[in-house]
């Protein structure tokens, strides 16, 4: 069984103002002509199909001319919520839509919603787990919602895939993020280790916009089909091409994408950079974002640029890149501290001195106290 995995669609995105559903018509039409071209026999979106809750009608329609042409070449469509998404308005119709070949779980449920599915080696289930909040599933944290959620007797003579929508380590290794994936997970609470999901065949996941494995078993970000911050220039864009033979025998391909317009850092001064883009031609129609190394004041320059480059979305003055830098590198330490050590650090800040060793232990039993709760 041949399956195309892909995930982080955020339809209806704009970008600086930019609306991004050109170019995500454009990036549809390349995910239809794959699913063709690999003759797929499922086609699976692991969550944040659109961007908003309640998203622009034009989205709703670039979604449904989208399904009704994977519907149309008898594929089936599996697709769960993401947190961007609305479950309620996600998951209308479902049971109706089932008929059709599209299987939607929107809001999450117990048991989870299976699909099967059937090749020359046997069925292959499909279980279904959108995004869920712990609060919602009467958990404390991430990792004990998907606990609870989880399958508690698979038949592991069979194939199984499971798909859904969650920040997913390995041990100790998180994702490589990028500026688009905006949550802090304070503590760990919303991580999930991927080690529970040993059972199934292939993991397809969403949540994460960069493509990549984790850990050495088939748990795979496909990563969303295109870039949506300049944290992500430079990524590869692709989607994931998984073949099923019989039970133990998974491969997985990457096939690129090209984008309509690409995300691009540009750097020089302002004069530099308006004889650069003059000799662009169709290039200087990328996303820009430009790096001015000007030291003078400057009088509206993103009005300058976008008379040669017309979809620039961002200026930085040189001088504040270091400042930048150093934010990105402080939201990724925060990612990796412990409630307890956040609170040190927020008792630093207002009292002006570090906690002593009595204070961080009673810190420390507060915070496993609440925790239990």
């Amino acid at each position: 069984m041949k399956i195309i995995h892909t995930g982080d669609l955020h339809i209806g995105k704009s970008m600086n103002d930019f609306s991004q559903l050109p170019d995500q018509r454009y990036i549809l039409d390349q995910l239809l002509e794959a699913a063709r071209e690999e003759k797929a026999d499922a086609f699976l979106i692991a969550g944040d199909v659109y961007d908003r809750a309640v998203p622009p009608a034009e989205a709703v329609k670039l979604l449904d001319e989208f399904l009704t042409q994977l519907l149309a070449e008898g594929i089936p469509v599996l697709v769960i919520a993401g947190n961007h998404d609305s479950p309620e308005r996600l998951g209308f119709g479902e049971a109706i839509l089932e008929k059709q070949g599209l299987y939607i779980a929107g809001a999450s449920r117990s048991p989870l919603k299976q699909v099967t599915l059937t090749d020359e080696y046997g069925p292959v289930n499909f279980y279904l787990m959108p995004f869920v909040r712990p609060a919602a599933a009467g958990c404390r944290t991430t990792e004990e919602a998907v606990a609870s959620l989880l399958p508690k007797e698979l038949d592991e003579q069979e194939r199984n895939v499971l798909i859904t929508h969650f920040f997913v380590t390995w041990q100790e290794r998180e994702p490589e993020l990028s500026d688009a994936e905006t949550t802090i997970h304070v503590g760990g609470i919303d991580n999930v280790d991927g080690r529970c999901f040993a059972p199934f065949d292939y993991v397809a996941l969403g949540h994460i916009h960069k493509p990549q494995q984790m850990g050495p078993g088939n748990v795979w970000y496909a990563g969303a089909p295109l870039a949506y911050s300049f944290s992500e220039c430079g990524h590869e864009k692709s989607i994931n091409v998984v073949e099923l033979l019989e039970k133990g025998q998974v491969s997985v391909k990457k096939r690129p994408l090209v984008p309509l317009h690409r995300l691009r850092k540009i750097r020089g001064s302002l004069e530099e950079l308006m004889e650069q883009g003059g000799a662009e031609g169709a290039q200087a129609e990328d996303y820009i974002q430009a790096v001015l190394t000007n030291e003078e004041e400057l009088i509206d320059p993103i009005g300058t640029l976008r008379s040669v480059y017309p979809n620039i979305c961002q200026i930085v003055l040189s001088k504040r890149e270091q400042e930048i830098r150093l934010s990105a590198m402080q939201r990724h330490a925060i990612r990796r501290k412990s409630t307890a050590e956040l609170f040190a650090d927020f008792y630093s800040l207002v009292r002006g001195s570090e906690m002593d060793e009595a204070r961080k232990q009673v810190t420390e039993e507060t915070v496993k106290r609440v925790e239990q709760v």
